[in-house]
C-alpha cells in the first residue's frame, strides 16, 4: 500500500538558538518531498571565540542535496538573522525568493552592495497576499514587529494547515504600518489550525511589550530635554524608531545627522518605500561640524558594539568626521544582543569616562522588543486553537518556557524539537520522524568555510597560544649551515626567570641538533618533528602554554 504524503517541518537553524533562522516544510512521501524554505538568517560570531570569522550562517547541505525539490524561498521580513545568508547561500540553492516589497527592495540594497553577490530572482508578493509556490497555498498574514512589512505565514497543503508565526507581538501603535489586527489569527481559528510554529524570543517574560508609539514619547521627551548633542543607536533596520527620532528632532528644532552604512542603506530603502514620508530630509556626516551643539541629532550604528560600526569608532576618537565631547547624550534605543555585552560595556566606558551621558531603558522608554512576551502568546493561542504546537526561536529555556504555557493553553500536542529534527505534523500524529545532519558555516572574509575547518581551529589555536616559527637550512651531512631564524607572534618576551623566549627556543633547537644522529639530522620530517616537540615542550615549561610551532628546514 502506497504511503499516504504528510506534512513536515525541519528547521536547519534558528531552533535550540537566537538567530540564525531557517525553516523547512516538507509536503510528500519520504524521498519525493517538495520543499518550501521560510527564512535563511544569519548570527553574528564573537571574536575572541571565532577571530576573524564575521558572519555564521546554518548549513544547508540537506536541503542542497534536496535543491530538484526546492520550490521556492519565502522571506518573512528583513531582519539580518532572517534573511542575512542568502547572498551567500542562495548560489547553492537556486530557487526563486519571495518576499513583500520593502523586504525585497532591502534585499536588492543589499546584495548590489556586496562585491560578487549573485543575481537572485526575486518575486515581489504583496502584503497580505495569497499565491502558490509548488504544492503549498501560501497566505501571508501582516502583524508588527520591529521593521517595516513583518508577515506570519499560513501554509495550507492537503495534510493540514500551518501557521509560522515567524517575529511578531501585538502594537496597536507600530509608528509605521497597520496596527496589529487579530481578525485573520481568529479566522484561520475558525478554519482549523494543525499547527502553530512560534515564536519563543520573549516568553521569559510575562506581560505585554510596550508599543512603539510609547517609545516614540519617550524619545521626545530624552531629545527636547538634552541641552547638547545628542546621537541615538538603534538597529538600522527599525524604520518604525528611525521616524519617532526624526519626528523627535524636528519637534525639537534640531536636524538629523546619519552616520553608519547600514543606516543609511535602509534609510534611503524607507524613503523609497513612502515609510518616511512628510520627515525633513536627514543629513550628512560631512554637515556635523556645521551645527550648533543643541540644534543636532546623531542617528548612528553601533548599538552592539560592532568593532566598525560608526558609535564604536566615535567612542574610540577615531571616527574622521563625528567627535562627541563631555556634555553631550547617548541613548541606547536597542536592547543588548546576548554576547555582546563586553563589546557594548567597552564603548559605553569609553564614552563615560569622555564625560558623556549615557541613556538606555532603564532610564527612560527609549526601547521596546519586537517580540510578544507570555500575555500576547496567550492571545495568540486563544485565536488559534491549534492542534499542535512547536515553539521556535529560542535557546533550550525559551523552548522549554514555551512549552508549558502552550500545555496550559491545553493545545492537545506539544513537540519540543531542535535543529535538524524533522517533525511530522500530519495527517498522522506528530511526532520526530527523522533527524538530519546539521551545523554551522562560518563567513571567512569572502569565503564560506565549514565550522570544523582546519583554518578556523588553527586561528583559534593562534588566538590562545601564539606562534613559533623556526626555520634553519641543513646540508647532505646533517650538520647546520648558517644561522637558526626564529620568529615569536603572540608568546611572552620573557619566562618568568627573565630568561627570553627568543633564547630559549635557539637553546631548544641547539639540543635537538646536539642530541639527534646524523643520520635522523638529514631527514627533513624527522628533523621538524623533533624540532617542533622540542621547542613547545621548551616553552610550556617557561609560559605554562604550548604555541603552535612550525618549523621549516632546507636541505641544502
Amino acid at each position: 500500500m502506497a504511503r499516504q504524503p504528510d506534512l513536515v517541518f525541519l528547521p536547519l537553524g534558528g531552533v535550540g538558538e537566537i538567530g540564525m533562522n531557517l525553516a523547512l516544510y516538507g509536503y510528500g512521501t519520504p524521498g519525493r518531498r517538495s520543499w518550501l524554505m521560510v527564512d535563511c538568517g544569519v548570527s553574528f560570531a564573537a571574536e575572541e571565540h571565532l577571530p576573524g570569522i564575521d558572519l555564521i550562517l546554518p548549513d544547508i547541505s540537506f536541503i542542497e542535496a534536496e535543491r530538484g525539490e526546492l520550490v521556492g524561498i519565502l522571506l518573512t521580513h528583513a531582519h539580518e538573522d532572517h534573511f542575512g545568508a542568502l547572498p551567500d547561500l542562495w548560489p547553492r540553492l537556486g530557487a526563486k525568493v519571495y518576499a513583500t516589497p520593502f523586504t525585497g527592495s532591502l534585499l536588492a540594497a543589499k546584495i548590489q552592495e556586496e562585491p560578487g553577490a549573485p543575481d537572485i530572482p526575486i518575486e515581489t508578493v504583496p502584503v497580505g497576499g495569497r499565491f502558490s509556490v509548488g504544492p503549498f497555498d501560501i497566505e501571508l498574514i501582516p502583524v508588527t514587529h520591529s521593521i517595516p512589512e513583518p508577515n506570519s505565514v499560513v501554509i495550507r497543503t492537503p495534510a493540514g494547515t500551518v501557521l509560522h508565526t515567524a517575529d511578531w507581538k501585538i502594537d496597536k501603535d507600530p509608528v509605521v504600518g497597520a496596527p496589529f489586527d487579530p481578525a485573520p489569527f481568529i479566522a484561520l481559528g475558525h478554519e482549523g489550525c494543525r499547527a502553530m510554529i512560534c515564536d519563543s524570543t520573549n516568553v521569559l517574560r510575562d506581560g505585554r511589550s510596550p508599543g512603539e508609539g510609547d517609545v516614540g514619547k519617550g524619545l521626545a521627551e530624552v531629545i527636547a530635554n538634552a541641552p547638547n548633542r545628542v546621537a541615538v543607536t538603534a538597529f538600522a533596520s527599525n524604520v518604525a524608531r528611525i521616524r519617532s527620532i526624526g519626528e523627535a528632532a524636528a519637534s525639537a528644532d534640531r536636524s538629523v545627522v546619519v552616520v553608519g552604512r547600514a543606516m543609511k542603506r535602509v534609510i534611503t530603502v524607507a524613503r523609497e518605500n513612502g515609510l518616511l514620508d512628510g520627515l525633513p530630509a536627514f543629513l550628512g556626516e560631512e554637515t556635523y561640524d556645521t551645527l550648533p551643539r543643541d540644534k543636532v541629532v546623531l542617528l548612528c550604528t553601533g548599538s552592539q558594539g560592532e568593532p566598525r560600526a560608526a558609535l564604536t569608532r566615535i567612542a574610540a576618537g577615531s571616527h574622521p568626521n563625528v567627535k562627541l565631547v563631555a556634555g553631550d547624550r547617548v541613548v541606547y534605543s536597542a536592547r543588548t544582543i546576548p554576547g555582546n555585552e563586553r563589546e557594548i560595556g567597552t564603548v559605553v566606558n569609553a564614552l563615560v569616562r569622555a564625560g558623556i551621558e549615557i541613556v538606555t531603558d532603564r532610564d527612560a522608554l527609549v526601547h521596546t522588543s519586537g517580540h510578544p512576551r507570555q500575555d500576547e502568546l496567550r492571545d495568540m493561542y486563544a485565536w488559534v486553537r491549534p492542534d499542535i504546537a512547536i515553539p521556535v526561536h529560542g535557546e533550550a529555556q525559551h523552548l522549554a518556557a514555551h512549552a508549558r504555557l502552550a500545555r496550559d493553553m491545553k493545545v492537545g500536542q506539544v513537540v519540543t524539537a531542535y535543529n535538524g529534527d524533522m517533525v511530522r505534523l500530519g495527517p498522522e500524529a506528530a511526532e520526530i520522524v527523522e533527524k538530519v545532519p546539521v551545523g554551522r558555516l562560518y563567513k571567512d572574509g569572502r569565503l564560506i568555510v565549514r565550522s570544523d575547518s582546519d583554518s578556523v581551529r588553527e586561528r583559534r589555536k593562534l588566538a590562545y597560544v601564539g606562534l613559533v616559527g623556526v626555520a634553519l637550512a641543513v646540508n647532505d651531512r646533517g650538520d647546520l649551515v648558517g644561522d637558526v631564524e626564529v620568529e615569536l607572534d603572540g608568546v611572552p618576551e620573557r619566562d618568568g626567570k627573565n630568561e627570553p623566549f627568543l633564547e630559549i627556543v635557539h637553546d631548544a633547537v641547539e639540543k635537538v641538533m646536539a642530541g639527534m644522529p646524523r643520520a635522523r639530522r638529514r631527514d627533513p620530517d624527522a628533523l621538524e618533528d623533533s624540532i617542533r616537540r622540542a621547542v613547545r615542550n621548551a616553552v610550556m615549561a617557561g609560559w605554562g602554554k604550548k604555541p603552535v610551532c612550525h618549523v621549516f628546514v632546507v636541505a641544502v
